[in-house]
């Protein structure tokens, strides 16, 4: 063993030491730069931090804009209730208290199911409504029993409400949860994410869908001091928010609820527009549907009963689907052929009540002819045989080119989604219709049908209605709207939207006063004299029928045939004739003979329009009429 002298012991304590010191300051320097790292070169990220743990930004979601029509109606508006809300952070086990509050508040299953649904699509620290609309009663209960449900509370929100329910829904459109679509949407856009921040629904059809930017407003902000737990302590600042504009329509209320009153429990749609405007007075698509079942939530036994109807009540068949027009085409035809010289007013035709054509027989209406007609008798009487033998001498690619000058075939750009184009038939369009080569070739004979209103054509209401407004207009073309104005409700600013002018069809006055007279004569004295005998003003109009489906040649009879493939019941009109005010365009879908069906609509409408008198009743059938 080494013997160490005193000397080398006290050496070698110093050298550990100094050893120790070495390290204790190491350890003092590191940590003292640590403390240096985060109090000053971190200082204002973790300070950041801090004052995020003791601040929430809580959105203030703005009241949305309320839609009224031209007179001031509300058609949608907000209103305040109560709902029963869990912060799931804040619970332990939601199943427990969810069963334990429905002791004291009546919770359906579909409310287990909506709130299960927001809690997946949702952040655990959002506030989440397990029940709409409480009573008085419930609320009372609730709160006597508050404290025994921390994370569970009562809140005010602002729910959306069509009071006149089905009234004009394909109009208004409903608004809805924003699903995962939406909000992916909203999301790629920062500016209107923020806008969006705490908002739980969206405008999904209509006008609450095309101007829903309008309509949303722009959401405010508070900043509320919270504890440890998460409770709010008080509020610091707040950024209000800013209501959304409020929509005023040119819609008249009064004049849509009788156009859906008038045609009672059968289908079809009706647009009526002010010719010298373009400013939609009645849109209609019938059957409708209630807006409010959608605004939670639809439940899934009123969403079978929408969806599974054979009526297809969500269906908007004003603006989307598309019907041949039949007669109704007549008039159109008619201003073509003067317009291209085709045929001059009084140039006739001897009518034996059929046209051949390549071997094939195209019947007349009317058995034995019309006999001699000329372009006035062939709209009043509605003579097929004129138009097979006009279609004939235009042929496809003038008749396609005069037609579409009038809008058929083409988007008129209203301001509401989901509009067709429809069909203005041309051997272009067969080209691209068709795959097949042989399919793809335009026949002679696919014209003569095309005169009438058969064959390809295929046209919404909206455009044959904003078509007949054209023509009221002397050919002035308007852009078709809903809106005429949106209000800034804070300001009261307007702003405008402007009658626009799309363009002007070179349409000669005497040429316009022709196809006008004969119209009046439609109704004076032709195939819808009865729907519209007695009238305090002239209306020119026009009755049409267009084929569901081919006879193959045999004669049609409506009661031999089940109801949906009855042909369809059409009719425009335009009133006073000689300064209109007023357009429209109806169909009633498997109703027959237009003056039976359809013109008894129209003139309900018209009588309201242009008298405020509203008829005792429909007009009498009028058997064989078109």
């Amino acid at each position: 063993m080494e013997f160490k002298t005193p000397e080398q012991e006290i050496q070698r304590f110093r050298s550990r030491v100094l050893a120790a010191s070495a390290f204790v300051i190491i350890c003092f320097g590191l940590l003292v730069a640590r403390f240096v790292y985060l109090q000053v070169i971190q200082h204002d990220y973790f300070s950041t931090r801090a004052e995020d743990n003791r601040i929430s930004l809580v959105p203030i979601v703005p009241n949305r804009g309320l839609i009224v029509d031209r007179n001031g109606v509300v058609l949608a508006r907000n209103y305040s209730a109560y709902t029963l809300e869990i912060t799931p952070s804040r619970i332990k086990d939601l199943d427990a208290t969810i069963d334990a509050l429905a002791g004291i508040i009546d919770i359906q299953p579909k409310d287990r199911k909506r709130f299960k649904k927001l809690l997946d699509e949702s952040k655990t620290f959002e506030s989440l409504p397990l029940r709409n609309r409480l009573t008085d009663e419930e609320v009372a209960r609730f709160v006597a029993q508050r404290y025994r449900f921390p994370g569970v509370d009562i809140k005010a929100r602002l729910f959306r409400q069509y009071p006149e329910g089905e009234f004009a829904s394909h109009v208004l459109g409903y608004i809805g949860r924003i699903n995962d679509r939406e909000k992916r949407k909203i999301e790629d856009d920062e500016t209107r994410a923020a806008n969006y921040r705490g908002t739980e629904h969206i405008g999904k059809s209509g006008l609450e869908q095309s101007y829903e930017d309008e309509l949303h407003g722009t959401t405010g902000f508070e900043q509320i001091e919270v504890d440890a737990g998460g409770r709010a302590v008080r509020s610091l600042a707040r950024t209000p928010p800013i209501p959304g504009r409020k929509l005023v329509l040119t819609l008249d209320s009064k004049l849509q609820k009788i156009a859906e009153e008038a045609f009672g429990n059968r289908r079809g749609a009706l647009v009526a527009i002010e010719p010298g405007t373009g400013g939609v007075l009645a849109l209609v698509s019938m059957p409708t549907f209630d807006p409010n079942l959608f605004v939670d939530g639809i439940d899934s036994a009123s969403w079978d009963a929408l969806n599974n109807s054979p009526d297809h009540p969500l269906l908007q068949r004003a603006i989307y689907s598309s019907y041949p027009p039949g007669s109704t085409f007549k008039p159109f035809m008619s201003m073509a052929a003067l317009m291209t010289g085709k045929r001059t007013p009084h140039q006739a035709i001897s009518d034996p009540g059929f046209f051949w054509f390549g071997g094939h027989r195209f019947r007349d209406d009317k058995e034995g002819g019309h006999g001699t007609v000329d372009m006035a008798k062939s709209i009043i009487v509605s003579c097929d045989t004129y138009y097979y033998h006009l279609a004939n001498d235009m042929g496809i690619d003038l008749l396609s080119r005069s037609l579409g000058e009038f809008g058929f075939g083409t988007r008129t750009g209203i301001d509401i989604h989901g509009e067709s184009a429809g069909v203005l038939p041309s051997p272009e369009w067969k080209k691209k219709r068709f795959k097949k080569p042989e399919m793809q070739k335009w026949y002679a004979g696919e014209t003569i049908s095309i005169g009438i209103g058969q064959g390809y054509n295929n046209y919404t209401m909206l455009q044959l209605a904003h078509a007949t407004a054209t023509l009221a207009a002397g050919g002035v073309m308007f852009k078709p709207h809903l809106v005429k104005y949106v209000q800034d409700v804070r300001t009261d600013e307007k702003r405008l939207i402007e009658p626009t002018p799309i363009k002007k069809i070179p349409i000669k006055p005497e040429h316009l006063k022709v196809i006008t007279d004969a119209m009046v004569g439609v109704n004076k004295f032709g195939t819808s004299s009865r729907a519209f005998a007695g009238t305090e003003y002239v209306a020119a109009g026009k009755t049409g029928t267009a084929q569901v489906f081919s006879l193959k040649g045999a004669k049609y009879d409506a009661k031999a045939i089940g109801e949906r493939l009855r042909d369809h019941a059409l009719f425009i009109a335009f009133a006073p004739a000689d300064a209109p005010k007023i357009a429209l365009a109806v169909i009633v879908e498997n109703g027959g003979f237009g003056a039976v069906s359809a013109a008894p609509i129209a003139r309900q409408v018209l009588d309201y329009y242009l008298t405020g008198k509203i008829p005792a009743g429909a007009a009498p059938e009028q058997v064989g009429a078109e």
